[in-house]
């Protein structure tokens, strides 16, 4: 027993030490890019000296103790700099990196998966999206383990560290109630409770009730708020009274003592309770440096407290840990209101570095101030902690993509094209269609997945019975709810719905196994979860993701329902391929193409903008339009040679562009018709090849002005889709053309078809009118 409590003292005193070199360190990081390396903007830096050192004995704690080989973390944004601390003493970060923090090519500002050389496991930065990915991420391992993927022995734990503001953020309660519903597990929430956000110390009203809000969620909630010094004081002649003061103390008046220091600490406590029994021979026996130091231990500061929690915390049942905390912790910008963007000036960090015994110029040693001996010792805890046997990420093999045909017929909408390739893919029993997870934010039908979750089931860890089915009554959903299915079902919200996409679009780093993740989610909602959609795609998740319906065409649904600005998203997104397909044969290849795009190392996720409006299908000739399809467009009509001018569509209004091209070309011969399937790729290319005269690249021409080229010089343009005209305007600039734009550019409202397309000149008649207007200004 001796041997035992022996080494588990040796555990907490070489945390210890570490808690003390991650704050150096951070601290150092950050103070180094804003008052040692040459600024030529004139600019500050920044980097969150406060935040870090909040953070420093609970990543201790976990990093060197707690984590297991198999666990994932997600860093609070503003302690990046002390993750980036514990690779470099791993050995995974460089000099140069931290050197060059918030620099080009250094150390990120946050944590990133694809822009930092170390491992990351979930981008953060936006704030609370980082907590709620992990929930997600955790559901995604129980997918894998009830499908085979993942041995339930090697299930890790998601972990997300996160500051007590991130607790505002509305995007987390949808993610503990969906996390509720699918009976979360292995998931770790540990809450940096400093009481002060960025503007202001937090008001202690609101805290007191998260508890039940967790608790009633299924979540065990662990509070750690005093540290073993406190404890042991309580426990003494007097402690009594000084606990109850400590637990009645508002957040300010906590911050503010703390930034005061030992002697306002005595100050205010023995006007408040030093008549009461005991307490005044209590303080008494600290010096001011030693009652600073008790009034501060709080549980998130003492790495006793923290591995007693997280051992407490070993079975799968997710947990909230509370770790009471004092931001700035160890710095003289303890407590003050401003110290969220504050940081240490030379004098403060130099005295800093004399306390810890760091000599001048050797402030970038991994065990600087410790001596030889102690060094040597925390450099061999460091090397056998489990976090340095943690493997690479591992590489998923592809899947292979079968060619997809287009379902037969003369008339077709995009949406039920869609949903009909998924359905014959359920039933091919191909490997792909093995690994396609669907889901969708309570929109499953009306997205067309109906029938695809008909054939492959929804995914429950625990099987449950259709009572509909039993009991006889006739439906079309024949959803089987069971471990083998392939449908994730979310409630509405749109957040929930791209953070399960990154989760699962992250299985091949993740877990060494490739999911294709399909989505589903009404086009003009997308805004609703554009932050999440962002953040998967900041990591490089890779999913396929599909807005449908589309644009004013859902007529009768109204404004709310007709989305206009989703083809400048596609276009706009980074790692975010956009195409808007108008007919079958277009779809399938574009299926087809995501599919692999998704797997490649230079690929990315997809977006496809969809309709429910059913349109007749055009013959082909051959196949030769296809792979200009999918580099953004291809001629429907080859114009003639010299041609003035053209018809450009994408998408839906692919029937009125044709009719408005079938009434012109008598009168102006030779007049194109131009199908733009991707806005996106289009002006990705337009824009490289522009690029390309200072970035070195070759000097060819883009697709879009391949396209054109076909046109005489300053021939016009009528650009056409259910969408902003922005979309497509820019054509214009490729060769410099004159631009006649149609689209929409103001809320929609109900109606049927005919009216709606009239009264915001989406129709044949307003593309005629459009031409005959650029004719005549020629």
């Amino acid at each position: 027993m001796a041997t035992i409590a022996s080494d588990r003292q040796d555990v907490i005193d070489n945390l210890d030490l570490l808690e003390t070199r991650l704050r150096w360190l951070s601290s150092w990081t950050i103070h180094n890019a804003n008052h040692i390396r040459p600024k030529r903007d004139g600019l500050k830096v920044g980097g969150h000296q406060a935040s870090c050192s909040s953070m420093t004995a609970i990543m201790a704690a976990l990093y060197f103790h707690a984590l297991g080989p198999q666990d994932k973390v997600a860093v609070k944004p503003h302690a990046g700099p002390v993750l980036h601390a514990i690779h470099y003493l791993l050995g995974n970060q460089s000099l140069d990196k931290l050197r060059r923090f918030r620099g080009l090519g250094g150390v990120q500002s946050y944590p990133s998966r694809t822009k930092d050389s170390i491992p990351v496991d979930f981008s953060t930065g936006s704030v609370g999206l980082g907590v709620a990915v992990t929930a997600f991420s955790s559901l995604v391992q129980d997918y894998l383990i009830a499908h085979g993927q993942v041995r339930e022995e090697d299930a890790g734990r998601m972990i997300a560290l996160m500051g007590d503001a991130e607790l505002d953020e509305g995007n987390i309660y949808e993610c503990l109630i969906e996390g509720y519903k699918h009976d979360l597990r292995n998931c770790w929430w540990i809450v940096d409770y400093n009481r002060q956000s960025l503007d202001s110390t937090t008001a202690e009203r609101m805290f007191r009730r998260f508890d039940d809000i967790f608790e009633t969620c299924g979540w065990r909630v662990l509070t750690l708020k005093y540290g073993k010094l406190q404890r042991a004081a309580f426990a003494r002649p007097g402690g009594k009274s000084l606990e109850e003061w400590i637990d009645n103390c508002p957040n300010a008046d906590y911050a503010v003592l703390t930034y005061k220091g030992g002697a306002a600490w005595r100050e205010r406590l023995m006007a408040d309770i030093g008549g009461k029994p005991n307490v005044k021979k209590l303080l008494d026996s600290f010096d001011d440096n030693a009652l600073a130091a008790l009034m501060t231990n709080l549980g998130g500061h003492c790495v006793e407290t923290l591995v007693e929690a997280f051992d407490s915390a070993q079975d799968d049942k997710p947990t909230l840990f509370i770790a009471y905390t004092v931001k700035g912790y160890g710095l003289p910008l303890a407590g003050h209101k401003d110290n969220h963007s504050g940081m240490m000036n030379p004098p403060q960090i130099a005295q800093l570095r004399s306390d810890l015994g760091i000599k001048e110029g050797e402030e970038w040693e991994p065990w600087g101030g410790l001596g030889d001996n102690v060094a040597a010792q925390l450099a061999a805890f460091v090397a056998q902690s489990p976090i340095a046997r943690v493997k690479p990420e591992p590489v998923a093999p592809a899947v292979v993509v079968p060619a997809i045909p287009a379902p037969e017929g003369e008339e077709h909408s995009t949406q039920a094209v869609f949903g009909r390739i998924l359905l014959d893919l359920a039933k091919s029993g191909h490997e792909l269609a093995d690994r396609i997870v669907t889901t969708a934010p309570d929109v499953t039908q009306t997205t067309n997945l109906g029938a695809f979750v008909n054939q492959r089931g929804l995914f429950r860890r625990q099987e449950l019975a259709d009572v509909f089915h039993k009991a006889k009554i006739p439906s079309a959903q024949k959803w089987a709810q069971h471990a083998a299915g392939q449908h994730i079902e979310l409630g509405i919200a749109e957040n929930n719905f791209f953070l399960m996409l990154a989760a699962l679009g992250l299985s091949a780093s993740h877990y060494g196994t490739r999911l294709i993740p399909v989505g589903t989610v009404y086009d003009p909602f997308i805004a609703r979860g554009l932050d999440a959609l962002n953040y998967g795609c900041y990591q490089d998740a890779r999913f396929l993701l599909v807005g449908t319906p589309s644009g004013i065409t859902l007529a009768a649904e109204g404004g709310a329902h007709q989305s206009i600005n989703t083809p400048l998203i596609g276009m706009g997104q980074p790692n975010l391929t956009s195409f808007e397909p108008a007919f079958a044969d277009e779809l399938a290849v574009m299926m087809e193409y995501a599919f692999g795009h998704m797997q490649r190392d230079d690929g990315s996720s997809v977006y496809l903008r969809l309709s429910t409006r059913s349109i007749a299908q055009v013959a082909r000739a051959d196949d030769s339009w296809k792979q200009d399809a999918l580099k953004g467009g291809y001629w429907l009509k080859q114009p003639g040679a010299n041609a003035e001018a053209a018809i450009v569509f994408s998408g839906v209004v692919a029937p009125e562009a044709l009719a408005a091209w079938e009434q012109l070309a008598e009168d102006m011969p030779g007049l194109g018709l131009l199908n733009i399937t991707s806005p996106d790729l289009l002006h990705r290319g337009w824009s490289a090849h522009r690029a390309a005269r200072w970035t070195g690249g070759a000097d060819e021409p883009c697709h879009a002005e391949t396209l054109l080229s076909a046109l005489a010089p300053g021939a016009g343009l009528v650009t056409v889709l259910d969408g902003s005209p922005g979309a497509l305007s820019w054509l214009g600039g490729v060769k410099g053309m004159r631009v006649s734009p149609l689209g929409i550019d103001r809320f929609g409202q109900t109606g049927d078809l005919p009216d709606l397309y009239r009264t915001y000149r989406l129709d044949a008649d307003a593309i005629v009118e459009a031409a005959a207007e650029l004719f005549l200004e020629h």
